[in-house]
C-alpha cells in the first residue's frame, strides 16, 4: 500500500481552487506508471502548519494507491513532477503551495536517507494527515511506531481539522474502495 498526502491552498495557475486542484492531482496520481487510485479520502480544511496569519487554509486529503512500486527516489520524483504541472513553487520552507504530494508510506518500507525518508518524519504529528490517512487506510500501522493511524490521530486530536468536501467530482464517495 502506497500513501500520498495530498494539499493546497493557493488557486492554480488555471485558476482553479485548491480543492479542485487537489481533485486533479489525484486523477493525475491514478495516471502513474504501474500505480492505480484505490481510495480517495474525504477533503478536509486545515490552517497552515506552523500557523500563518496571511495565509489560506489547506485543503487536505490521501491518496491510496496500489500496484508495482517504483523505487522510492523515483516515486518522489513522479510526485514532484505532478506538483510541479499544477505550478508549485518552492521559494520557501512552508511556503503556500498550489499542490503539495508527500510520501507517506510504501508498503512500510523504513528508510532514513537518502530523500524520501519513510515512513514520512512527520505525518505522525499532524491531524491534517491522520485523519484522511484513517479514511482511506484505517488499519495502517505506522511502520517505525507500531501504532494505528487511529491511535496516532486520538493522541493529536483533531482540533482544527474539518470535513470540507464529502464526494468526488463524478459523485462516488471518497475513501471507500
Amino acid at each position: 500500500m502506497i500513501l500520498v498526502a495530498l494539499g493546497a491552498n493557493l488557486p492554480g495557475p488555471d485558476g482553479r481552487d485548491a480543492l479542485a486542484t487537489c481533485r486533479a492531482a489525484a486523477a493525475a496520481l491514478d495516471s502513474l506508471p504501474g500505480l492505480r487510485l484505490r481510495a480517495l479520502s474525504l477533503w478536509y480544511a486545515t490552517a497552515p502548519v506552523p500557523a500563518a496569519p496571511a495565509s489560506p487554509d489547506y485543503v487536505n486529503g490521501v491518496a491510496r494507491l496500489e500496484g508495482r512500486a517504483p523505487d522510492p527516489a523515483s516515486l518522489l520524483a513522479a510526485l514532484q513532477a505532478v506538483e510541479a504541472r499544477f505550478g508549485r513553487v518552492r521559494p520557501y520552507p512552508n511556503a503556500p503551495r498550489t499542490l503539495d504530494l508527500d510520501l507517506i508510506d510504501l508498503d512500510g518500507l523504513v528508510r532514513d536517507a537518502p530523500d524520501p525518508i519513510l515512513p514520512h518524519p512527520r505525518a505522525h504529528l499532524r491531524a491534517f494527515v491522520l485523519a484522511p490517512l484513517a479514511d482511506v487506510a484505517p488499519g495502517w500501522v505506522h511502520p517505525r511506531l507500531g501504532a494505528t493511524a487511529a491511535r496516532l490521530l486520538a493522541a493529536v486530536g483533531l482540533e482544527g481539522v474539518r470535513v470540507l468536501a464529502e464526494s468526488g467530482p463524478d459523485g462516488y464517495m471518497e475513501g471507500s474502495s
